[in-house]
């Protein structure tokens, strides 16, 4: 199994590369705006992502920001304008798939948010991520984490 785990950090799946695609084109449209989608198009590695599940990711956390953020909110412990925007875009792609993917484990939503703090995030920034998207994993997927909690 250590040489799986290996290779998968070696060379992301599809599914993580969708996330950072996604996390780079949410990042340039909080800061200066425009296409997003198009911009994700021209990204390194988009055309190795799952491009079906990064334009869903990319579309609808774009539709979806104001109230995805109002969901992220009462979790944090300072304002949501104080968070860097790496932080806040990480952020607002584990609420999205945690409102809105439950055919993605929230454990898995969990990891990937994670794996893109420590990746992308500032020292220590995906220990915050880490927390704030347990507590709304808490909130939105409190029926899969009692049954697999009942499982143990």
């Amino acid at each position: 199994m250590a040489l799986k785990g290996a290779r998968t950090a070696a060379r992301p799946t599809a599914r993580r590369r969708s996330r950072e695609i996604a996390l780079q084109a949410l990042y340039a449209w909080k800061l200066a705006g425009g296409d997003v989608l198009a911009q994700a198009k021209t990204l390194e590695g988009w055309a190795r992502c799952d491009r079906k599940f990064a334009t869903q990711l990319i579309t609808e956390a774009v539709e979806g920001s104001d109230a995805l953020e109002k969901i992220i909110a009462p979790h944090l412990d300072r304002s949501l304008a104080s968070l860097s925007p790496i932080e806040r875009v990480i952020l607002l792609i584990g609420a999205y798939e945690l409102a809105q993917r439950a055919e993605t484990p929230f454990r898995v939503v969990l990891n990937e948010a994670i794996e893109l703090g420590r990746s992308f995030g500032g020292t220590g920034g995906h220990k915050f991520i880490n927390g704030v998207l347990e507590k709304l994993a808490l909130e939105l997927r409190a029926g899969e984490i009692a049954l697999l909690r009942q499982a143990m």
